[in-house]
């Protein structure tokens, strides 16, 4: 069995389905919640017919196979509900402090479903209304129960966004835009008052013209570029010593790695190499995502890029051509491209700073060769885009849906666990 195999293996997830996370977070830019979404691997086909099946699939492997705490961390989860769904017993085995359930708005409102609602309010579950785009009659009685609105902003100019949140002032809801695909719309949806935000738009580069790196960044990819070129230890020693904190931060690190050393690891140059560099270039990339004490880049944007650096490095480590230091080598891409997005800065000038490898390099500027192909994957899986992820998928010798499903999978849970940590 490859390196990596068996951790894959591990979460047992079955070949035909694959759970899919979309950040929502506040208004301070911070992690809310995740929806979890449905995907189905065995044919090329983006449309769920059966919301009844779909979603006690996504059910059944977050608590019976993922485990919650592994899917979603110390965050809330929304899931969508039909009609079907809301009234079957199975809702009840949820962790009710932990899930948001969505009533779908192909949902009709009946009496029936009216009662349900109120029971699973009785019952401590928070609700939400998906994809309201106005208020009609048949509105008005959820409405009273629900917690959460979901406005779909796609395709909503400025004036009709203002009379949808208009037409909800009278409950005392909260408003969560849907679909934000950048700062500009996160920045009217705050000025509408909407308390959340899903989408992928804080990982949207903003390119700002003269803006300079904090010194903590600066270090960072001082460092990242020495242990990239193999640089002695005492070279690497003497750029910690002029971060205290990060030096004490690297410390901290290594001995809790190396529990088992029956002596404390004190200085910096047995950290270093205890810590090994290939982890240490790891440590490194997600350090500079995490921020420094003066504000930082809000947390999604490292979960997204340690997500996609851990499921490219698992799935290259399935691939039948593997070569040598590949699996690390896809890490560092997943991780390098949100960059951008990070540094506010053109990834041709990133790149120009740090001696990546060529094959690195071109994945991250033409999405070229196979580390581009796997940048690629992780995406179409972002961005719910089946018909590219199965393509991509079927083109890796080595590869099928049920090892990109549970690559995934693993790939969740480890990042949750950073973010424990």
């Amino acid at each position: 069995m490859k390196t990596g195999q068996k951790e894959v293996a591990a979460s047992g997830l079955a070949c035909d389905i694959f759970i899919g996370r979309q950040p929502i977070l506040d208004r301070a830019g911070k992690l809310y919640a995740y929806e979890l979404l449905f995907r189905q691997g065995h044919h090329n086909d983006a449309t769920v017919s059966d919301d009844l099946a779909a979603t006690a699939t996504v059910l059944s492997h977050v608590i019976n196979e993922l485990g919650v705490e592994a899917a979603l961390g110390p965050y809330l989860g929304f899931v969508n509900f039909d009609a079907r769904m809301l009234v079957s017993d199975a809702i009840e085995m949820l962790p009710r402090r932990k899930f948001v359930l969505e009533v779908l708005e192909t949902v009709e409102i009946t009496d029936e479903i009216l009662a349900r609602c109120r029971e699973l309010k009785r019952l401590g579950f928070t609700l939400a209304m998906d994809d309201f785009t106005r208020l009609g009659k048949e509105h008005g009685t959820l409405i009273d129960l629900v917690d959460i609105v979901k406005i779909d902003i796609m395709g909503m100019d400025e004036a009709t966004l203002a009379d949808a949140v208009a037409s909800l002032k009278p409950w005392p809801v909260r408003l969560l835009a849907e679909k934000v695909d950048s700062n500009e719309q996160a920045r009217l949806c705050r000025q509408l008052g909407f308390e959340l935000f899903q989408g992928y738009y804080f990982a949207r580069p903003t390119i700002i013209a003269g803006r300079k790196l904090s010194q903590s960044q600066l270090t960072l990819l001082r460092l990242l570029d020495l242990s990239l070129k193999n640089a002695e230890i005492g070279e690497l020693e003497a750029v910690f010593k002029t971060e205290p904190g990060l030096a004490v931060n690297l410390l901290r690190l290594t001995n809790s790695a190396a529990s088992g050393v029956r002596h404390r690891i004190s200085s910096l140059r047995h950290a270093i190499t205890v810590l090994g560099r290939s982890q240490l270039q790891r440590w490194l990339q997600l350090m500079l995502y995490s921020g420094d004490q003066n504000g930082g880049i809000p947390n999604p944007l490292m979960q997204l890029a340690a997500t996609r650096g851990r499921f490219m490095e698992l799935v290259a480590a399935e691939l039948t051509d593997i070569s040598d230091n590949l699996a690390d080598h896809a890490f560092m891409t997943g991780i390098m491209s949100l960059m951008p997005a990070l540094l506010q800065a053109p990834m041709a000038e990133i790149l120009g700073s740090l001696p990546l490898l060529p094959e690195v390099r071109r994945a991250l500027e033409s999405r070229n060769g196979t580390l581009g192909a796997l940048l690629s994957l992780a995406e179409s899986i972002e961005a719910n885009d089946e018909t590219t992820c199965f393509e991509l998928t079927a083109a890796m010798a080595g590869v099928d849906s049920g090892i990109v499903n549970r690559a995934q999978a693993v790939a969740l849970a480890w990042v949750a666990s950073i973010d424990r940590a």
